[in-house]
């Protein structure tokens, strides 16, 4: 048994000082479990051989509670996250740096299970953690762990994506069920039962990407539905494309057990955040071609056409998002005001 791994063991000042138990916390936790070629240097800066081209740079602050979840927990969330990101600017990750903030008294055990799957999410996606920092804070001062990653990533040649590129009559895709991630939070965090298990979406979709880009180029736009969910992530895109955009709620796809709890608290599954799923914008020819190649896919197989940019609105005002809805109505989908779940990414 490593020599901190004790049962009982759990983070201590002396662990963010600098000291001995520095040492053995970054040697018997983080890089054992990170291990790789450019992180066993050992410098405090990763030296790294790019391919050529153009980079893409994207860091992200994970502060979710509780720390694990089903499908999931932070560890495996920050490098998703991150990877997710920079795979939406159209790049192929390259490599990611970790910083954790540790709150004293949190056990050494939860520390390790979060970097073990941490590390697993890293190999599995092929993208290495190559550098990385810890921090301790007295307790009370964090939740117990808090998680900063930032990805870097280069984008192929002839890809070019970006919200200015969508334009009216184009196709809106969406890689699969929307909502998971954050009932399956909340109901950990509340203890709620739902006849179900639900778990968390949490994947990394560059692969996915990659093929999709490989085989239709001109795709406009990528985004992930993160904080804001599906909602948030639509009326932002059309306001920076300047143009309104209609979804058929018929299209979006949810799971029943996800549709039944949140009718249940008074949620709506298209403003609660998802960290497996993207939006795709494409030219309407391309977008059976685009949503076949997600299909084969295990993190797109329940791919769907959710809805059609519309037209181009005037200068000055912002973009609008509307959804014909089942009863075939048509409402504004605006923004949400407040926050719906707290501390779910």
């Amino acid at each position: 048994m490593s020599t901190i791994l004790r049962p009982g063991a759990a983070i201590e000042m002396a662990h963010g000082g600098g000291g001995m138990a520095t040492t053995r916390l970054i040697r018997e936790i983080f890089a054992r479990h990170f291990a790789n070629p450019i992180l066993d240097q050992g410098h405090d800066a990763a030296r790294l051989t790019l391919p050529h081209g153009r980079m893409v740079m994207s860091t992200d602050a994970h502060v979710i509670s509780p720390l694990e979840f089903p499908g999931g927990d932070i560890g495996s969330l920050a490098v998703h996250g991150t990877i997710n990101d920079v795979a939406m600017g159209g790049a192929v990750p390259v490599a990611l740096s970790a910083a954790f903030i540790i709150e004293e008294g949190l056990p050494l055990e939860t520390l390790d299970r979060i970097a073990a799957s941490m590390g697993a999410a890293a190999r599995k996606a092929g993208v290495p953690i190559v550098t990385g920092d810890t921090k301790v804070v007295e307790r009370g001062a964090a939740d117990g762990l808090f998680i900063t990653t930032t990805g870097i990533g280069i984008i192929p040649e002839g890809i070019e994506i970006a919200p200015e590129r969508i334009a009216p009559d184009m196709a809106i895709l969406l890689s699969g069920t929307l909502g998971d991630h954050g009932v399956a939070i909340l109901s950990q965090r509340q203890g709620l039962a739902f006849g179900t298990t639900i778990e968390s979406d949490s994947a990394a979709l560059h692969r996915m990407v990659g093929d999709m880009l490989a085989a239709v180029p001109s795709i406009a736009c990528l985004r992930d539905p993160t904080r804001g969910g599906l909602s948030a992530t639509l009326n932002e895109l059309a306001e920076a494309a300047g143009v309104s955009m209609v979804l058929k709620e018929a299209a979006i796809p949810v799971r029943p057990e996800v549709a039944g709890a949140c009718e249940l608290l008074g949620l709506d599954p298209i403003h609660i955040a998802n960290e497996g799923k993207l939006i795709c914008i494409c030219p309407e020819e391309q977008a059976e071609a685009v949503l076949d190649i997600m299909r084969a896919h295990p993190e797109g197989r329940e791919a769907a056409r959710i809805g059609t940019v519309g037209a181009s609105m005037p200068p000055g005002t912002p973009g609008l998002l509307r959804m014909e809805t089942l009863i075939g109505g048509m409402r504004v989908v605006d923004w949400l005001a407040g926050e719906q779940l707290p501390r779910i990414c």
